[in-house]
């Protein structure tokens, strides 16, 4: 597997890229989220067998493409109109993506272009019978976050490492081969048939309640174990012993129950109380989602880290930060530079950062200027571009001849004819926004 490079999130077989979020088989990509099999593809999202895009957001098997959306196998055009390639050339030019100026410019440009047009009300491609956000390659996964080529999934996020998993519920972060996983977290590499699970990896199979373990089996209740079968409690007992015990376990667990501080009850068939959690709940990415004050994580039985104060000295304010990438000479990997938003914000800012050589070598290689912002605040700016985790039922926006919402006239007449489609569906589009969300059917016909 080639690494991840620099300030990427979740990124598999992949490299050269900077500034990426859960990415698959890409290689010279900036500031972009959920890509596959992509090449030179920059502030772009969900585009798939591409190359040389800007800007550009559901496309597929595009070529030397700027500000498009739901284009397929379409190259040289510039906000979805078709131009030759000197013509392509030269309108990508005027924008001065070299300069930070022209970035925000196109930044503004595309993102006001791509609401006038529909979006598929599922985030996925190459899927059968699936429903959730951001699944692609995969078969009869249903309510799931954060996929790839997986089967026979609910309630899952994150499982995105392939090869992909199969027949899994409630089941968070990793993949890799994962098969028969319930209640787990960050578990993966060939695993099987493990229940209540905590970083248990490297095929084990057959556990329950274990923590930290590697290529174990028939295990209940262990943590940190290598190469070991049939313990309980880290205790070693023959497969007689081992069996006769777990039930009378089980049932132990289920008459006398785990109560924690907040009154919470945990039986046989619960995973881990909250308050074992060896992280505050600001550390977790349970933050991004779930969002909670100080005292509200507090009062519903988390624990919370104040943010360190920072004592980085910046030598370089945030406004003087060089706009232009070709005035832009070596001495800047001495600075430190200071982050524009200056810790006013929630996005465990930094306050400064500093710009590496490779990293310097990379801007300069794809023209684009220094960033403002330290690496997490980059990350959750770039994140919030994506749908939570909730689900909403909605019904799709094709009234006919145009949407119903939003100016988006049709380019065919679609098998409903001129009457609106009845269609509803459950989809990762918050209704309160002014997004245009057509239905599989609706969308295919409108993207084919």
């Amino acid at each position: 597997m080639y690494s991840p490079t620099i300030h990427c999130v979740a990124v598999n077989f992949s490299r050269d890229c900077v500034d990426v979020s859960h990415v698959s088989k890409a290689e010279t990509c900036y500031q972009s989220f959920w890509l596959s099999s992509c090449y030179r593809v920059h502030f772009s999202s969900q585009c798939v067998d591409s190359s040389d895009l800007w800007f550009s957001r559901d496309c597929q098997g595009c070529m030397d493409c700027f500000g498009c959306v739901n284009l397929k196998k379409k190259n040289h055009c510039f906000f979805n109109e078709q131009y030759s390639k000197e013509e392509y050339d030269k309108k990508v030019a005027e924008y001065k993506l070299y300069t930070r100026e022209g970035i925000e410019k196109a930044l503004k440009d595309t993102r006001e272009f791509w609401k006038k047009f529909p979006n598929k009300n599922h985030q996925g491609v190459k899927n059968i019978d699936c429903t959730g956000s951001y699944v692609t390659n995969s078969k009869n996964v249903h309510d799931s976050f954060l996929i790839r080529e997986s089967e026979n999934l609910k309630y899952c996020q994150y499982i995105q490492e392939t090869p992909g998993s199969k027949d899994c519920y409630d089941y968070s972060n990793w993949g890799d081969g994962a098969e028969m996983v319930y209640e787990a977290i960050s578990c993966g590499s060939g695993v099987q048939n493990i229940k209540f699970a905590f970083l248990t990896q490297e095929s084990s199979h057959d556990t329950e309640y274990a923590i930290a373990c590697r290529g174990v089996s028939d295990l209940f209740g262990c943590v940190g174990l290598r190469k070991k079968e049939f313990c309980i409690l880290n205790k070693q007992y023959t497969k007689e012993e081992f069996e006769e015990l777990i039930p009378k376990i089980k049932q132990h667990m289920i008459d006398m129950p785990y109560v924690d501080n907040k009154g919470h009850i945990y039986k046989y068939g619960e995973f881990y109380p909250t308050e074992m959690s060896p992280w505050a709940y600001n550390e977790t990415i349970a933050q991004e989602y779930f969002p909670l004050t100080k005292e509200e994580a507090v009062e519903q039985g988390y624990r919370w880290k104040d943010v360190d104060t920072k004592t980085y000295v910046p030598t370089i304010l945030s406004e003087n930060i060089p706009s232009d990438i070709l005035n832009t000479d070596e001495s800047i990997t001495k600075e430190i530079i200071e982050c524009a938003h200056k810790t006013n914000c929630n996005h465990n800012c930094t306050k400064a950062f500093r710009i590496i050589p490779n990293e310097l070598s990379f801007y300069k290689k794809i023209g684009v200027p220094l960033p403002t912002l330290c690496f997490a605040c980059r990350t959750m700016e770039r994140l919030s571009l994506r749908h939570g985790i909730h689900l909403f039922e909605r019904k799709c926006e094709c009234a006919g001849v145009n949407s119903s919402v939003g100016n988006y006239t049709n380019g065919i007449i679609h098998d409903h004819g001129n009457s609106p489609c009845e269609n509803t569906f459950m989809t990762g589009f918050d209704p309160k926004n002014s997004d245009i969300v057509y239905c599989e059917s609706c969308y295919q016909q409108e993207v084919a």
